[in-house]
């Protein structure tokens, strides 16, 4: 969609609030507005009611939506002085409008108008309400005024709009094809991992198998990053405050840490990164530029407050495992770093099966930044020739970066379509300084090194929510916790399953033995709802022929196969990156 449209279907959405807002207060006067933005997949308008709104709410707001639009109101912007729109705002006991109004700059404010609704509202807007033809309201969810849990409970009703009725319907079943997708439904019905209120929301309990399908990915990953020159380190999950201090966390992100807790007298906190006690590592002796790129890789473990509204499932917690990695640098080495280690990251992503990217670099903040700007142009150029040596498309992302460097980041498109944020592989003017780290130079005299942070899949846990989203579950072979389970008959093969079961698990073949006194089709229908990649299924001429009867996901019948050439099979289509059975 080219930026026109884009803007146009902007415009439409905002819009599209804007009428919601006006049926939802034709419908229930008591209630009061807050805010009603256009967001990237629709829009959504902030209400504060009693009573909450039901599903048969939603279709009665619709209803009325129809109305407002079959009437075809105009849109009619004017301009009132701030005091004014106060006062009038106060007088309809719209306080939320009245407390933004008090808050905009300068001395008038915009008032947009259709029917008997008013708004503040910037604009623009379509030209009359009739425009508005495509649209649907989706669901209700609980929200606080400005993103405060001190403020008031609000009830957000979000809906979607298109400038076509082929956009609404497209949407609409992505919409169903993502609800069938929802990590936490999978999660769930395939015994992965649960969270469990007792113990905390956003603290994830990972079960045997999802704790199974952890391990290989964390097996993969060590492996992947000491192929590619990285040293694995392991630091604590607490640090004394006094490190946070100096690393700047304490000052800059305490809103995200948890409370001190005192040890001995001294205060200590959860870590929320892992970064400084890696440089704490590199410190502890003195490093050769020959030694450069010094490069740094942890599983660990971090902590991160996060509102109770905002968790949500794998994607969205408070305790989370980053696949981290910091490489230490000297100014000469960053363009050529920043390209191997892109080219580590996509490799990565690759091998889960994930091939399209939307890749940004993201430059300096206009205002809050750390370094002088002639280093920030630098490190840019330098990011830029190693972005355009990748050969992929990018954008940039003007002021996007961090205030402590700038940074490439890497979107990966799921199954059906979606893009989630996973790479993120960003320079850092900031903690070598802080921690006064450095390296000899070839003549001897120390200098400042420079800083990469990088993270290849982000946490494990959004990345275990993204995987179970784009495989709908059916994880490839080389993931599957379950690789194969074995189903009897009856009890006459009972024994030979048995072995079977041993000789699969001695040659590394993750395997289940389904003996239960049930029937093979409920076996079968049972264990394909598990998404199990192969069921081998053993009657009496199966035993007889040392073979199994062999079932792929998706309903394939394989046929009769020995079992040495099954074993053969298994152990060739497990290899990473092999994302087909």
């Amino acid at each position: 969609m080219n930026d026109m449209a884009n803007n146009d279907l902007e415009i439409l959405r905002h819009s599209a609030a804007h009428i919601m807002a006006a049926a939802v207060t034709e419908l229930f006067p008591e209630t009061k507005v807050a805010i009603g933005p256009a967001i990237e997949d629709g829009f959504y308008y902030d209400f504060d009611r009693q009573e909450p709104f039901t599903v048969a709410d939603l279709e009665k707001i619709e209803e009325k939506m129809k109305e407002i639009i079959g009437k075809n109101y105009l849109f009619e912007h004017y301009s009132v002085s701030k005091e004014q729109a106060v006062k009038d705002f106060n007088q309809k006991g719209e306080k939320y409008k009245s407390e933004i109004a008090s808050q905009i700059e300068g001395d008038t404010v915009t008032i947009y108008k259709s029917s008997n609704f008013t708004d503040l509202c910037k604009g623009p807007h379509i030209k009359s309400t009739g425009e508005l033809k495509y649209f649907k309201l989706l669901s209700v969810a609980g929200a606080y005024w400005r993103g405060d849990s001190s403020k008031e409970q609000l009830q957000r009703i979000y809906g979607t709009a298109f400038l076509t009725k082929e956009g609404l319907d497209e949407y609409l079943v992505l919409l169903q094809e993502a609800q069938k997708r929802d990590h936490r439904k999978l999660g769930k019905d395939l015994d992965l991992f649960s969270v469990n209120e007792a113990i905390g929301g956003g603290l994830v309990l990972w079960h045997p198998k999802g704790a199974l399908l952890r391990d290989i990915i964390e097996s993969y990953w060590k492996k992947f990053n000491i192929e590619n020159g990285y040293d694995l380190l392991l630091t604590p999950h607490i640090a004394s405050e006094e490190l946070f201090k100096i690393s700047g966390h304490i000052q800059t992100y305490s809103a995200n840490m948890y409370a001190s807790m005192e040890i001995e007298g001294k205060p200590y906190r959860l870590k929320p990164m892992n970064c400084p006690m890696h440089l704490m590592i590199y410190k502890t002796k003195l490093h050769s530029y020959r030694e450069l790129p010094i490069r740094y890789a942890e599983l660990g473990t971090v902590y991160r407050f996060e509102k109770s509204g905002v968790l949500h499932g794998l994607l969205r917690v408070r305790g989370f495992t980053q696949d981290d990695g910091h490489v230490i640098i000297s100014p000469e080495q960053l363009e050529e770093e920043m390209l191997r280690v892109f080219n580590m990251a996509v490799s990565c992503l690759k091998t889960f099966g994930f091939n399209e990217y939307k890749i940004y670099l993201a430059t300096r903040p206009e205002k809050k930044y750390v370094g002088e700007i002639e280093d920030w142009q630098k490190a840019q150029h330098s990011i830029e020739n190693a972005l355009k040596k990748t050969g992929y498309e990018y954008e940039t992302d003007e002021g996007g970066g961090a205030f402590y460097g700038p940074k490439i980041d890497i979107k990966i498109k799921d199954a059906i379509g979606r893009l989630w944020q996973c790479s993120t592989i960003q320079f850092d003017f900031n903690l070598p300084e802080r921690f006064d780290i450095s390296y000899v130079d070839s003549s001897g005299k120390k200098k400042r090194p420079y800083m990469i942070h990088r993270a290849l899949l982000g946490s494990l846990e959004r990345f275990v929510g993204v995987l179970l989203e784009h495989y709908a579950g059916a994880l490839p072979l080389w993931l599957s916790p379950v690789q194969v389970a074995i189903a009897n008959i009856n009890e006459e093969q009972e024994a030979y399953c048995k072995d079977l079961f041993q000789k699969l698990k001695q040659n590394g073949i993750r395997t289940i033995l389904d003996n239960r006194n049930e029937k093979i089709g409920h076996k079968i229908r049972e264990n394909a709802l598990q998404k199990v990649p192969y069921i081998a299924v053993v009657g009496n001429k199966e035993k007889d022929l040392n073979s199994v009867a062999l079932r792929a996901r998706g309903n394939k019948n394989l046929g009769l196969m020995l079992i040495d050439a099954f074993i053969a099979l298994v152990k060739e289509k497990s290899m990473p990156g092999l994302n087909e059975l």
